[in-house]
C-alpha cells in the first residue's frame, strides 16, 4: 500500500488510490474512484464512486465529491466548498441514472464554502472566490466571486492577480510569467 489512510477513514474495495496519497480522519473513499499520486484528502471527506483525481489534489476539510466530479492536476478544493451532480433533486425521485459531469481543469482553486452546479467546467487555473456560487462555466485563468458567481479579473498559475496593459500583456509580480489576453481568453507566453 503506497498511501496513508488515517486509522478512522474508510476505504471501500476497487479503488486506485495513487503512491504518496494521504486520506485524512473520518473521510470515506467509495469504490471504483481514481485517486492520483500524491494527493491530500482532509477531514470528513467523501469521495464517491468513479469519482477522478488527478495528481496532487488537495482537498481541505468536510467535502464531497459526487459522481460525476473530475479534478485534473494541481487542484485545490477549500474547506466546506460543494459540488451537486443533479440539477433538479427530489427525494421521492431516484435519478442516479442523470448525474452531470463536472470538471476542474488543471491548478484550478475553489474557495471555502463555494457551491458548483453541475454540468459546469472550472477553466485551468481559474480561482474561485470563496461563498461563490457557480452556475456556469469559468474561463482559463478567471477569477470569480459573488452569488451568483462573476468574473472580476484574471489571475496567473500561482493565483497573483493579472492587470493588462494597453497590448493585452501581464506579468505575474511574483513569478515573473508573461500572459496574453485576447478575445476575453487568457494564455500564458512561453519564453
Amino acid at each position: 500500500m503506497g498511501f496513508f489512510a488515517h486509522e478512522t477513514a474508510v476505504v471501500d474495495k476497487d479503488c486506485q488510490i495513487g503512491e504518496g496519497t494521504k486520506i485524512w480522519h473520518f473521510s470515506h473513499i467509495m469504490s471504483n474512484c481514481i485517486i492520483g499520486e500524491r494527493c491530500n484528502i482532509g477531514q470528513n471527506v467523501v469521495v464517491s464512486p468513479k469519482v477522478k483525481l488527478g495528481v496532487n489534489v488537495k482537498i481541505q476539510n468536510n467535502v464531497s465529491l459526487y459522481t460525476g466530479v473530475e479534478c485534473e492536476d494541481d487542484v485545490f478544493l477549500g474547506p466546506s466548498m460543494v459540488f451537486t451532480n443533479v440539477i433538479n433533486p427530489r427525494s421521492a425521485v431516484n435519478r442516479r441514472d442523470a448525474y452531470i459531469k463536472t470538471i476542474v481543469r488543471k491548478g484550478a482553486s475553489i474557495g471555502a464554502n463555494a457551491t458548483i452546479v453541475c454540468g459546469n467546467e472550472i477553466g485551468k487555473y481559474a480561482f474561485i472566490g470563496a461563498g461563490a456560487v457557480v452556475t456556469k462555466t469559468i474561463r482559463d485563468y478567471a477569477l470569480v466571486i459573488g452569488n451568483p458567481a462573476r468574473q472580476v479579473g484574471w489571475v496567473s498559475e500561482i493565483g497573483e492577480k493579472l492587470h493588462f496593459d494597453s497590448k493585452g500583456i501581464a506579468i505575474c509580480k511574483e513569478s515573473g510569467s508573461k500572459y496574453k489576453l485576447l478575445n476575453e481568453k487568457v494564455v500564458k507566453i512561453e519564453d
